[in-house]
C-alpha cells in the first residue's frame, strides 16, 4: 500500500506554493521530507493528509483524499501538526484521549501506554498548560499514536504524518521519538515526517524526498538524495556530507537503533 501524490499544485491565497510536485511513500518505510524554509515541506504535508485542497491527485491506500469521508481517514492515519494550542484546562490523559477511538478500560490502558511510549509515564493527571513546550510536543504525538495504535488493521496499513516532531526536543528525546517512528514502519506502517534535523534524518529514514521552491527535486535512499551537490543547491550554502570541519566541536548523536 501506498501514498501517491500527482502533479500537486496549491495556492494560499494569490501565491502558488506547490507547483506540480509529486511525491510517493510506501507503507513499512519511513520517508522524510526535508527542505529549506519556505520550500513547501508543510504545504505538501497538509495537500498529502487533505487538510488543504489542491489540484492534483492524493490517494492513500488506493482512496482518493479528496473524496474519502473524514471518519475513514481517521482510521487509517493520525496526523501531528507543527503547533497545536489549548485554552482549556485538559489533563494530560484527556489531551491524549482526544486521539482514541477506543472507549472504556481498554482506553485508559491505551493512553497509559503511550504516554509511556513517549517517555511520559506519570503524566497522565497533569495540566497540559503546566507542562515545558517539549512535554507538551510528546503529548501531542501520544495522542496521534493512540489514533492508529496498530500499524496494520483490517483497512491495511495506517499511517503516521508528522511535521516537525522533533523540534522542540532535546537530543534523548529526538531519538525516543524517531525510534518510536521508525519502529512504527518497522511493524508495517506507513511514516512521514516534515525534518529540519539533516543528521537524524540521514540515521533513520529510509526515503527522503527534497523539497524546493514547491517542487520535490530529489527522492530516493539517504545516500541518493544527500549529496554535496544537490544539498548545496537546495539550501544555498556550501554542505559537505560526512565531512567534519578542521576547526570546532562537533556533536551528533551516534544510536540510531
Amino acid at each position: 500500500m501506498s501514498l501517491i501524490a500527482q502533479t500537486i499544485h496549491l495556492s494560499l491565497g494569490r501565491k502558488e506554493i506547490l507547483h506540480g510536485a509529486d511525491f510517493r511513500a510506501e507503507a513499512g518505510q519511513f520517508t522524510a521530507i526535508v527542505g529549506p524554509n519556505g520550500s513547501g515541506k508543510t504545504t505538501l504535508m497538509r495537500a498529502l493528509t487533505g487538510e488543504l485542497p489542491c489540484r492534483g491527485e492524493v490517494t492513500l491506500n488506493g482512496h482518493k483524499i479528496a473524496k474519502t469521508p473524514p471518519e475513514t481517514l481517521a482510521r487509517i492515519r493520525g496526523v501531528l501538526p507543527q503547533a497545536t494550542a489549548l485554552s482549556f484546562p485538559f489533563t494530560v490523559a484527556e489531551v491524549v484521549r482526544l486521539g482514541s477511538q477506543a472507549r472504556g478500560p481498554e482506553a485508559d490502558t491505551l493512553i497509559l501506554r503511550a504516554l509511556e511510549r513517549v517517555d511520559l509515564g506519570g503524566f497522565a493527571g497533569r495540566y497540559y498548560q503546566q507542562l515545558s513546550g517539549g512535554e507538551q510536543q510528546r503529548v501531542q504525538l501520544a495522542r496521534v499514536l493512540v489514533q492508529v495504535w496498530q500499524p496494520l488493521g483490517e483497512e491495511g496499513p495506517r499511517w503516521l504524518f508528522l511535521d516537525e516532531p522533533v523540534s522542540s526536543l532535546d537530543i534523548a528525546h529526538q531519538l525516543t521519538v524517531m525510534r518510536l517512528a521508525a519502529d512504527y514502519a518497522r511493524r508495517g506502517g506507513g511514516v512521514v515526517a516534515v525534518m529540519h534535523d539533516l543528521n537524524l534524518t540521514a540515521m533513520f529514514a529510509d526515503r527522503i524526498a527534497l523539497v524546493t521552491a514547491g517542487l520535490v527535486v530529489a527522492q530516493g535512499t539517504p545516500a541518493e538524495v544527500l549529496t554535496n551537490q544537490r544539498l548545496s543547491e537546495a539550501y544555498g550554502c556550501a554542505l559537505a556530507v560526512n565531512t567534519v570541519p578542521a576547526e570546532g566541536i562537533w556533536i551528533l548523536p551516534h544510536a540510531a537503533a
